[in-house]
């Protein structure tokens, strides 16, 4: 009798030693993989962001890919014309030339219709229609009504992607917009760490899948786009998105579920904010902005807003998620920061 007890307590000494030895092993494994959240408002460029991060740090994207996105290039410059000449019937402005009407009674029709295929037909009355003076001041209004930041760039690339043997590039992809629903993962192996970056949709029907991302968190990407000062959200056509993007910045910086979290700030689409600025005013959205009226000193404002928003210490950086040397730059800096706090908190260096 005495010698089975003493065969079961080894046993059982041997499966607990097993135990702890698992627990630590998966101890270790959950210290290498580093949980990144992209957060922000609607359209500020967060799924821009996980696409160079698959470029950068993954295989990119392949030849099937590229062709797979045609039909999205297609639908988003046929939508942004839409927009545009949708605008001009609202903010009554005429076409330079009275045959433009016929033109736009063309994209209409293939809306209409659901067939969204960039025919030559159709690129032609486009073209036509984009060279407009009435179309132009239309869209020098943009930030009136509601239209992809990426209109000028399909509409100015046209010719290129109606010509019969188009094949979008790697810069084409980038620029594509669909209305990011749920949650879209990309994982990365880097410095003998595996990183998992989770995007969630940012409109405001999709932040209520935030909450089943926040477990185990060690950094968040909180993205702000610089260029949205002057409009409105396309949720109601009322609310301005930068003060949204603080008020969303606001409670998500000092929320106790994130007090030991790592958080980094992307000021985004700077290369459209200098565009916009010497025509519009940052008052606007800021009327006790008192500064000058350039890039550098509009940035650094912005910049402040958010950093008097938070209560705790934040990584800022100035970013155009479309440039993909830029975005390397940025993001070599924000995940070796990352790293070494990760190491740090293992007891490694």
């Amino acid at each position: 009798m005495g010698h089975c007890t003493s065969k079961d307590q080894k046993e059982g000494k041997r499966l607990n030693r097993r135990i702890d030895e698992q627990i630590k092993k998966d101890q270790s494994m959950s210290l290498r993989i580093i949980k990144l959240l992209l957060l922000g408002a609607g359209e500020s460029g967060k799924s821009t962001i996980l696409k160079q991060m698959r470029i950068l740090h993954k295989d990119g994207f392949s030849q099937q890919d590229l062709e797979m996105i045609r039909p999205v290039v297609y639908s988003n410059c046929i939508h942004s014309m839409l927009s545009i000449l949708r605008a001009m019937f609202h903010l009554q402005i005429e076409y330079g030339e009275p045959d433009r009407v016929r033109d736009s009674q063309l994209v209409f029709a293939t809306v209409h219709a659901n067939k969204e295929e960039l025919t030559e037909e159709l690129a032609q009355a486009m073209q036509r229609l984009w060279h407009d003076p009435g179309v132009r001041e239309c869209y020098r209004r943009s930030n009136e009504y509601q239209i992809d930041d990426s209109a000028k760039y399909f509409l100015d690339n046209l010719p290129r992607l109606s010509s019969p043997n188009y094949v979008p590039s790697e810069q084409d992809l980038l620029r594509t917009r669909i209305k990011t629903t749920g949650i879209t993962e990309v994982l990365f192996e880097l410095k003998g760490l595996t990183f998992r970056v989770i995007d969630v949709g940012g409109q405001r029907s999709e932040r209520k899948k935030w909450i089943h991302c926040f477990d185990n968190v060690n950094a968040i990407i909180f993205i702000s786009s610089l260029s949205e000062y002057d409009q409105t959200l396309r949720e109601d056509n009322c609310t301005n998105r930068m003060q949204e993007s603080l008020k969303l910045f606001d409670s998500i910086c000092n929320s106790p579920w994130f007090a030991d979290i790592h958080f980094i700030l992307f000021l985004n689409k700077k290369d459209l904010f200098a565009e916009k600025i010497v025509r519009s005013p940052l008052t606007v959205c800021f009327p006790e902005y008192k500064g000058q009226q350039n890039q550098t000193e509009c940035i650094n404002y912005i910049q402040w807003k958010f950093e008097q928003s938070s209560q705790r210490e934040i990584y800022c950086h100035h970013t155009c998620a479309t440039d993909t040397n830029n975005v390397q730059f940025v993001l070599d800096a924000c995940l070796d920061m990352i790293i070494a706090k990760n190491l740090k908190s293992m007891g490694l260096c």
